[in-house]
């Protein structure tokens, strides 16, 4: 990358994360459904929840919040969504391709700003676990910046997705619809039961769709379970699912401009 499409990328980047702090409620109404459920599971089904795992409310935020932390993600991307496809549809990125801007700058500082607020919104959930609660003790150092090195990897290839749904969508109301996906699938996850407390024949779908393996992942690294293969598929999703986004969101944004 040049030292332009640099400089117009941090430009885009200022650009986005001003909109985020003049218009903050978004990002927090979609805070609230992952701050929610970890409270509603913690509080009203804790106790009976983490009898199943067997354990208690303590054994469960530590279970539950490693999904939660993936799902905060998930939440978080599609105000990208619908803030790409306002940019569509308001004429402002018409007006960017008068002038003299590197074309692929406006989609970079979407990505760069949404992985930012991502990680800000993970840690502002992962604070409001661990004052209820959670504790990961036996985690080293490296395990640590493992975690938080998936939990920006899984960001990325999830805000690319979501780049995508917005390019896509003809309204900031579609945009918001296209990407419910994103949240819906960690409640199809381990993030709330183990898979094996599942019925069998969604077994299979639970346990290969992309958020099961980062959870189980993050499970391990932070609180010293099992990983197995688990570690290379949460890598192999992300990796994909980055390269998949990445080339569906630039074609369709090229193609627009032609």
């Amino acid at each position: 990358m040049n030292a332009l499409a640099i400089r117009d990328s941090g430009t885009m980047l200022r650009r986005n994360l001003l909109h985020a702090r003049r218009y903050p409620s978004l990002t927090l109404n979609l805070l609230l459904t992952p701050i929610m459920l970890l409270l509603l599971f913690v509080y009203i089904f804790g106790d009976v929840m983490g009898a199943g795992i067997g354990g208690g409310r303590s054994e469960y935020i530590a279970y539950l919040l490693p999904g939660l932390l993936l799902m905060t993600i998930g939440s978080t991307v599609i105000g990208t969504a619908v803030s790409v496809s306002n940019d569509m549809t308001e004429g402002i990125i018409a007006r960017f391709r008068t002038m003299a801007i590197h074309r692929g700058a406006v989609l970079i500082g979407h990505v760069i700003s949404s992985v930012l607020q991502s990680v800000a919104s993970v840690v502002l959930v992962g604070a409001v676990g661990v004052a209820i609660g959670f504790r990961s003790t036996d985690a080293s150092v490296l395990e640590w910046l493992a975690a938080f090195g998936l939990l920006v990897l899984f960001a990325l290839a999830v805000t690319w997705i979501a780049v995508g749904m917005g390019l896509i969508s003809p309204s900031a109301e579609a945009a918001s619809n296209n990407a419910l996906p994103l949240i819906l699938l960690p409640l199809l996850s381990s993030a709330f039961v183990p898979i094996h407390a599942m019925p069998g024949w969604f077994q299979p779908i639970a346990k290969y769709q992309p958020f099961t393996p980062a959870i189980e992942t993050l499970r391990g690294l932070l609180l010293g379970t099992g990983i197995g293969y688990n570690g290379w598929l949460a890598v192999g999703w992300c990796a994909g699912l980055a390269v998949l986004g990445y080339f569906w969101s630039t074609s369709k944004f090229n193609g627009d401009a032609q």
